[in-house]
């Protein structure tokens, strides 16, 4: 079973990354799951209504398409989710990849009240677009101070927010979503 994670900026080292990064350790943790990461840095998307010689727009639907879960990481800027989770949706296609896949999202924020508002605009983006946002997503409030200079997280809760947010994509995947793939896995192999 493959899980995949979006990093929803460009930047390596931020906080969303890093928030990110706990996430990804605790997939790693479970035997049967494999981790796809997909960093907008690595692929060239285009603009809606933009035509670009060498897009990666169907290597990314691609990738997506063999995920059995996908968890969003978006910052929270002016109000908002990053333009790179927008872009990255937008290149999905129609019918979307995501149309009938869990997603898990996970937004940071400078600010004390969290990425509470990022993150209402991506569930209504998700589901709009057919994804079954699972409950409880993860907001990190303050999140200048939720980690030290090498990404580590200082706040115990948070961390554990996080590790839950991995295992429960990956349990909602394993009981409703896996067993659907293997068995379409099966016919086809005796077609």
């Amino acid at each position: 079973m493959k899980i995949a994670t979006i990093l929803g900026s460009l930047n390596k080292d931020g906080s969303c990354a890093h928030a990110l990064k706990i996430v990804q350790d605790e997939i790693l943790k479970s035997n049967n799951v494999d981790l796809i990461l997909i960093d907008p840095a690595d692929f060239t998307l285009p603009f809606p209504g933009q035509l670009i010689p060498k897009s990666d727009e169907k290597k990314l639907q691609r990738i997506l398409t063999e995920a059995a879960g996908i968890i969003i990481s978006t910052p929270e800027y002016h109000g908002g989710l990053s333009s790179v989770v927008k872009l990255i949706i937008e290149n999905l296609g129609y019918p979307s990849v995501l149309s009938g896949k869990p997603v898990s999202l996970l937004g940071v924020a400078s600010g004390s009240i969290g990425a509470i508002k990022s993150l209402e605009q991506l569930r209504s983006i998700c589901s709009h677009v057919g994804a079954l946002v699972l409950p409880s997503p993860v907001s990190i409030a303050n999140v200048r101070s939720v980690f030290d200079v090498d990404g580590n997280c200082k706040n115990e809760k948070v961390e554990q927010r996080l590790k839950t947010l991995a295992t429960e994509m990956i349990k909602y995947a394993e009981q409703h979503i896996y067993p659907r793939h293997a068995f379409e896995e099966q016919v086809r192999e005796n077609l």
